[in-house]
């Protein structure tokens, strides 16, 4: 009699949820260590602090943090630099992607390559930003744009996409 066994469940249960911790740990290690760089390395620098709390709401151990802060301190971090690319999404919503990257060469590639896909591609600079304003915590939509239910299905799947791309940190759109 297979699937009685309460391990096996509990197992399988347990790989999805670390999977996306360690999905979000990874976003967060990236930017201490651009944050802890730009600071060189002062835990009171208010850039760094913010990303710190940010990871004790996530339950980021201190180990990792700490590891994050020395390897941005030491320059271990390499030439980690943010970017932000704009694009135009099913239904017309504007996109806005944050990103954190030690090659945007090779990022801005993939992240087009996820848009073709779906035949987008990315806008110029300030085409979508517009629909936006900067909040402490990343980007607000200032103006919404209603979608179908088809253009919503095809927005949900492409920011899983993107939200699953190691580089990017934070996808904000426009849409209801």
């Amino acid at each position: 009699m297979s699937g009685h066994n309460k391990w096996s469940q509990i197992k399988n249960k347990k790989a999805v949820t670390d999977g996306k911790r360690s999905k979000i740990f990874g976003k967060l290690s990236h930017l201490i260590a651009l944050e802890s760089k730009k600071a060189g390395g002062n835990l009171s620098s208010p850039g760094l602090r913010a990303v710190i709390e940010r990871a004790k709401k996530e339950y980021m151990s201190s180990d990792i943090i700490d590891r994050a802060v020395k390897k941005g301190a030491g320059g271990d971090a390499g030439n980690m630099e943010a970017v932000l690319y704009e694009a135009y999404g099913p239904g017309g919503c504007a996109i806005l992607i944050d990103g954190l990257t030690d090659n945007k060469n090779r990022t801005v590639a993939e992240i087009k390559h996820l848009l073709s896909k779906r035949g987008l591609a990315l806008a110029g600079q300030g085409a979508a930003i517009w629909a936006f304003s900067k909040t402490a915590e990343g980007y607000e939509p200032q103006t919404t744009v209603p979608l179908s239910d088809e253009d919503g299905e095809s927005l949900s799947s492409l920011l899983e996409e993107l939200d699953d791309h190691d580089d990017v940190q934070e996808v904000y759109t426009n849409a209801e």
